[in-house]
């Protein structure tokens, strides 16, 4: 027997839960669906989702609806002999029956360029419907020309009541439990809750759960009353919620932003949370410890400077000792640095810095600064002039440090209020006075 998300794969347009914004009346994908034709239609698309939300449902249903020709590749195992076969058989089918071909590829950021390539001669003459589905970011994995030539829809994952409904459905239908399974309402709401938004992960957790309920029942039982799934058995069949987290994907990036955004607004629990998730799907605990590094220097900076010697110290002992006991050392980096008081002046300085630079801005290192320590530089007067700040007594002398046509305008560092930096702040007000005489 097929898997339960299997047997309950929506047959029509009213069994679908979810994206109700691109099914509704008019949008492309439904009408896509309906089988209208014309002038206006009808466009491929590119399905992009996490797991669970429809993708696979949706394109057996623009094929079925509309009386096509369905054939189903997928990425990880078919090739460029494979699309151009599918493209050979949609012109007989053409030329022979009058019947369009939907190609419904899975997948697809895993073809390559090439492979993508062998797909636009058919989209283009719409010698083919090709709906591809993805979970990665189609502007990073799918080639313009592809892209251009067929509608970008996103999927979205499902509310709590659409996969509630989705379990309702499952535990009454011919096709799924037919009535022989109740679930408590504390077991359905922990499979909303571990599902998130994955409608095939709810039925494949119930199913599993329905099977522990079934095997404690006790031997030689004969009623026709529904067994009952209680928490504790979807407990034992979902030991842990798998990580919807991909390394090699955008996800990865997504994640890892989400870290960094989270130590900067200081929220402490939300750092430590996508850092649990990103180490319960298995990241290279080197990658979080760079990242944690970065972040100390960009977005704690001056503000509390040992929030730096913590995340080196943490890239070093991660690299030393490994996980599992690397978590503990990246957890207190994290919560040093979301804690720490915040300051970007050292990080918006540079890039002030820098955008001089690239405006053609910054003339000759003045004579005095120049180095003096080869032969022939006194010569060429490098060094005269300088003065050394340590023969001051207040170790500060009123000097030109910067070229001629950036010394009266160069602005970059801006300490804030915040924490060590307030300190900061003052000094360096009281020393650019000295220094420039102004």
């Amino acid at each position: 027997m097929p898997p339960l998300a299997v047997r309950m794969r929506p047959q029509s347009l009213e069994e679908v839960r979810g994206q109700g914004a691109v099914l509704r009346p008019g949008s492309p994908l439904r009408r896509l669906i309906e089988g209208y034709a014309g002038p206006a239609g009808p466009l491929s698309a590119i399905l992009w989702g996490p797991p669970g939300t429809g993708k696979t449902t949706l394109a057996h249903l623009v094929a079925t609806n509309a009386g096509r020709k369905f054939v189903e590749l997928s990425a990880v195992t078919a090739g460029v002999k494979d699309v151009r076969a599918v493209m050979d058989a949609a012109a007989r089918e053409r030329d022979l029956y009058d019947r369009q071909t939907v190609l419904f590829l899975d997948e697809i950021h895993r073809f390559t360029k090439a492979q993508q390539d062998a797909l636009l001669p058919g989209v283009e003459n719409r010698l083919v419907i090709l709906v591809a589905a993805t979970t990665e970011n189609p502007s990073f994995s799918v080639i313009a020309p592809l892209l251009s030539r067929s509608m970008l829809i996103t999927l979205g994952p499902l509310a709590d009541d659409e996969l509630d409904q989705v379990l309702t459905r499952a535990l009454e239908d011919e096709r799924g439990l037919a009535g022989a399974f109740t679930l408590a309402a504390d077991a359905r709401a922990h499979l909303v809750r571990i599902a998130g938004g994955d409608a095939r992960r709810a039925l494949t957790s119930l199913e599993a759960a329905a099977g522990v309920a079934l095997d404690a029942q006790p031997a030689g039982r004969h009623t026709d009353e529904p067994v009952e799934v209680t928490l504790a058995q979807v407990e034992q069949a979902v030991a842990h919620a798998a990580v919807r987290y991909d390394r090699t994907g955008d996800q990865h990036y997504d994640v890892a932003s989400a870290l960094i955004k989270s130590m900067r607004g200081s929220d402490v629990d939300a750092a430590l949370h996508y850092l649990a998730r990103m180490l319960e799907a298995g990241e290279d605990p080197r990658f979080i410890a760079r990242r944690i590094v970065i972040a100390a220097s960009e977005d704690v900076g001056m503000a509390d400077p040992t929030a730096l010697q913590t995340a080196v110290a943490a890239l070093h002992a991660v690299a030393q000792i490994g996980m599992p006991e690397a978590r503990i050392i990246l957890a207190q980096a994290v919560v040093h640095n979301a804690l720490a008081p915040k300051s970007n002046a050292a990080y918006a300085g540079i890039n002030a810095a820098i955008a001089d630079i690239r405006a053609g801005r910054g003339g000759p290192v003045p004579v005095h600064l120049r180095g003096s320590g080869y032969a022939g530089a006194a010569r060429l007067g490098h060094g005269e002039g300088y003065s050394y700040p340590h023969d001051d007594a207040a170790g500060v002398v009123q000097q030109q440090y910067l070229p001629d046509d950036l010394a009266e305008q160069a602005d970059y560092y801006h300490p804030t209020e915040r924490g060590w930096e307030q300190t900061l702040s003052a000094r360096w007000a009281q020393l650019r006075r000295h220094i420039r005489g102004r």
